[in-house]
């Protein structure tokens, strides 16, 4: 039985991509491990690096080769400081040679020793391979997936429809929605606390709230950041920052000078119909603009849909409640990556198996149902809403213009965040037991759906607006 925790579905790191930045990262630090732990770390002389699949027709991108070196490098997304990446970077390229974990110097030049193969590997559409080159002749290589969210894995067995992890188990294994609300009725508890129950099993009461604190003001952070930088993006598409314009028109001139100021003062402010879709949509951007610049993100559940939950989780506190705090920004993430974890065990969460509808679609669903349990509905709604705003993302594509999570990612997630408010009300104001499609039943068809779609729709930009837009008119 599978058990994932809400902190493997929600992730501090790097920007632009989990699947394609972060994963390769840890990617890196796994491999360096194993090494040490067979004791040849010390007897390396040489690396290379080859990407496979979507790992290669879209890493340069996905900024995939600076992930890479940073590993090697001995970095660790969750606490370098971004403004250190490109000058690392930098220095690798100039001098042609990396510190291995910051231990010891290596011969390696990004040029040659990072190989971009077109081929995609039989277990999963995202493969590196790491091959070591020892003081004795001899070579070792050792192959590693990156299936999304940052999650990384080894092909173990064989005939895996798709990678299945081993993890600790929960007193409540879940794996169906069904079975979550046969907990939540057994129980008689909301799902929030069902899943608090589970993560007990795994850190304290005080564990838990410390990393959930790191992932709020993570998101208040970026979100913060994302309103106050303009300029144009990295990348060559010329694509400009619009948060810090939409933020400019809309906040006034109520002074503030931290991220916790800045909310309270949003907060006082008096909002219409059109002005929420503005700040929803100025949050969600924001996100995604910091993303797409290399900069510090939470995985919900992946990069690339990162914008959705905290632009949707900012709609509840400055609409909804302005009064909530902690402890309902809590039970948003629990319910959050309760429901991510539901789709990454029934389908995937990774675009480069399944398109956009497993990263935006996802995202939109965990948003929704978390709302939803906020705003008073019950498990049964909470579920209903989570499947509402994934059934119309169903089928939605992943073709990034140029590689890059831009166009038309960023926006994507601003769609994603209304949707996810939409169905959390259509939700609200339904029946469950009139509800025509069972969650259980969206998320297989989720799955089924990704199997069938053209493989040029999944993050390779071979297909869709990938090709249908000239760079040259961007």
């Amino acid at each position: 039985m599978e058990c994932i925790s809400i902190f493997d579905m929600l992730k501090i790191g790097i920007g632009p991509s989990s699947s394609h930045t972060l994963g390769p990262w840890r990617a890196a630090e796994r491999w360096i491990a194993e090494l040490k732990a067979s004791d040849l770390f010390h007897e390396v002389e040489k690396i290379q690096v080859h990407m496979y699949g979507s790992l290669s027709l879209t890493g340069k991108g996905h900024a995939t080769d600076f992930a890479v070196m940073l590993g090697l490098s001995g970095t660790d997304p969750e606490y370098v400081a971004i403004e250190d990446i490109h000058q690392i970077v930098q220095e690798i390229k100039n001098t042609k040679s990396l510190h291995f974990n910051k231990e010891r110097p290596l011969p390696f030049d990004p040029a040659t020793d990072i190989i971009f193969n077109r081929k995609f590997l039989p277990f999963h559409a995202n493969g590196l391979k790491f091959v070591a080159t020892f003081t004795n002749g001899t070579t070792k290589s050792k192959t590693y997936y990156s299936i999304g969210g940052g999650f990384v894995v080894v092909e173990e067995r064989k005939n895996a429809k798709r990678n299945i992890e081993t993890f600790k188990s929960f007193p409540m294994p879940i794996t169906l929605g069904s079975e979550l609300l046969a907990y939540c009725a057994q129980e008689n508890k909301a799902i929030s606390e069902i899943v608090l129950m589970n993560e007990r099993s795994l850190r304290t009461d005080e564990e838990i709230d410390l990393q959930l604190h790191r992932i709020w003001d993570t998101m208040l952070e970026c979100m913060y950041i994302g309103c106050h930088s303009e300029g144009v993006l990295p990348g060559g598409l010329n694509v400009r920052r619009r948060a810090f314009g939409i933020h400019q028109n809309l906040k006034g001139d109520l002074p503030y000078s931290t991220p916790q100021e800045w909310l309270h003062t949003i907060r006082q402010t008096e909002v219409k119909f059109r002005q929420i879709l503005k700040w929803v949509s100025c949050f969600a951007l924001a996100v995604n603009e910091v993303n797409a610049s290399l900069g510090r993100v939470v995985t919900a559940p992946t990069n690339g849909s990162a914008g959705v939950i905290p632009a949707v989780l900012m709609y509840y506190l400055v609409i909804e409640n302005h009064d909530a705090g902690f402890e309902e920004i809590k039970k948003f993430l629990l319910v959050a990556g309760e429901i991510g974890s539901l789709f990454k065990k029934g389908a995937t969460i990774s675009a480069a198996m399944g398109g956009c509808q497993a990263e935006i679609g996802v995202s939109s669903a965990m948003a929704a149902g978390a709302l939803t349990e906020l705003l008073g509905g019950t498990p049964e709604q909470v579920l209903m809403a989570a499947e509402i705003a994934m059934e119309h993302h169903l089928g939605l594509t992943c073709d990034p213009i140029g590689g890059l999570v831009q166009v038309p990612c960023i926006e994507r997630n601003s769609m994603g965040a209304i949707k996810a408010i939409n169905a959390a009300e259509l939700a609200l104001g339904s029946d469950p037991k009139e509800a025509k499609v069972p969650f259980d039943k969206v998320v297989q068809t989720m799955w089924e759906t990704a199997k069938d779609m053209n493989t040029k729709y999944k993050e390779t930009s071979e297909g869709g607006l990938a090709v249908g837009v000239y760079l040259s008119d961007c």
